[in-house]
């Protein structure tokens, strides 16, 4: 079953300290977005990929994703993140009958590996996405005071990308907007459709970059410095 993914560079970038979005802040000398994209480039399981970017940004990510030979559309995205998505989504034909990998460009480290991994259980079970244990000691706090500690074995790190077959993907972004609930993620818009979503273990290199602190991580990895 073949796949889009759809590359979400949002945010205004201000925890990294820059004016931009922190996507377009380069790490070994591409931009977040550019790297983040090159992987789906690589993936065998995806056949196009829509990158979905701020207005203001939209001619500089055309101009630095063009090299991609897999990119269908560079798109604005909305407000949310849901509303990003769906712009993605609507890029596809209504017949497409394929997974779509919703993936956060700050996620620049993605490799195919894992990519691959959620696309074939996107397409096996319907949703999936990768999950890192968490390995903290969780507790619920409540006006300063600590009311309970959590079972951290039932607990994990969402990450992305996240996969779904396209249909109950868009029906699950639909069915969120026409409520008018906010979600944080996919998985969550297909969890209110009762829908069940699959984890599959996650990758300690897939981090989220959204400090400066996480960005010099990324840099020694890059380099080769520090090993995940």
């Amino acid at each position: 079953m073949q796949a889009v993914a759809i590359v979400l560079a949002a945010g205004r970038g201000e925890r990294m300290g820059a004016e931009r979005p922190k996507t377009f802040l380069e790490l070994g000398g591409e931009p977040l977005l550019l790297r983040a994209a090159r992987a789906f480039e690589a993936a065998p399981s995806v056949g196009r990929i829509v990158a979905v970017v701020p207005e203001r940004e939209m001619a500089a990510a055309r101009e630095r994703l063009a090299p991609l030979a897999k990119l269908l559309a560079v798109v604005a995205g909305g407000e949310r993140r849901q509303d990003s998505v769906l712009t993605g989504i609507r890029q596809l034909p209504e017949d497409f009958d394929g997974v779509v990998l919703v993936h956060d460009a700050a996620r620049p480290l993605v490799d195919v590996e894992l990519i691959e991994a959620v696309a074939q259980q996107a397409a096996a079970t319907g949703a999936a996405l990768p999950v890192l244990p968490l390995v903290d000691t969780l507790k619920r706090v409540r006006g300063g005071r600590v009311v309970e500690t959590l079972d951290r074995a039932e607990l994990g790190g969402a990450q992305t990308p996240q996969g779904f077959r396209f249909a109950l993907l868009r029906e699950a972004c639909e069915a969120a907007l026409r409520a008018g609930v906010t979600v944080t993620d996919e998985a969550m818009a297909v969890e209110r459709l009762g829908h069940a979503v699959h984890a599959i273990p996650g990758s300690a290199r897939n981090r989220k970059l959204t400090t400066p602190e996480d960005l010099a991580w990324a840099e020694a990895v890059v380099a080769g410095i520090l090993r995940t």
